[in-house]
């Protein structure tokens, strides 16, 4: 599984112009699940995620995790992270997993995270979606489960 993670103030996914997700402080998660992951894939990097210390300290320091601040998640599927453009000028989803998979696989990413206490919004699987934050940092880290 790939993870890009962004330190956010404020995000929200919506589908034909209805919100379907949204959240204030915390993380956007956009995850792009690959043939050949599985479930401990998804609970590493909820687990990952939920105690990664990314948000500042009263000193400054990146040095909480969104749990210890009570921040939110909001996390959308993004299987074009599967992408592989090293060849031609057309991406290759080869390595991407077939929807059913990505669905289940996310699904348990996103029951994973409610299971960390954090609470999880999320948008909507094989859905055109747009999604809007505003990155506190700017702070964006790319997380990988191999």
């Amino acid at each position: 599984m790939k993870a890009v993670i962004q330190r956010v103030s404020e995000a929200a996914v919506t589908v034909a112009g209805e919100t379907v997700g949204a959240i204030g402080p915390g993380i956007l998660v956009l995850l792009g699940v690959e043939k050949g992951d599985a479930e401990r894939d998804a609970e590493w990097l909820a687990e990952k995620i939920a105690g990664l210390r990314i948000f500042e300290d009263q000193a400054g320091k990146m040095n909480l995790s969104v749990r210890e601040t009570g921040g939110a998640i909001l996390a959308v599927s993004q299987f074009t992270l599967a992408g592989n453009c090293a060849k031609g000028r057309r991406p290759s989803f080869d390595t991407a997993a077939p929807p059913a998979e990505g669905k289940r696989l996310y699904d348990y990413f996103v029951a994973r995270l409610r299971h960390c206490g954090l609470l999880t919004a999320t948008g909507i699987f094989q859905t055109e979606m747009r999604v809007a934050l505003v990155n506190d940092g700017p702070v964006t880290f790319i997380l990988t489960s191999r």
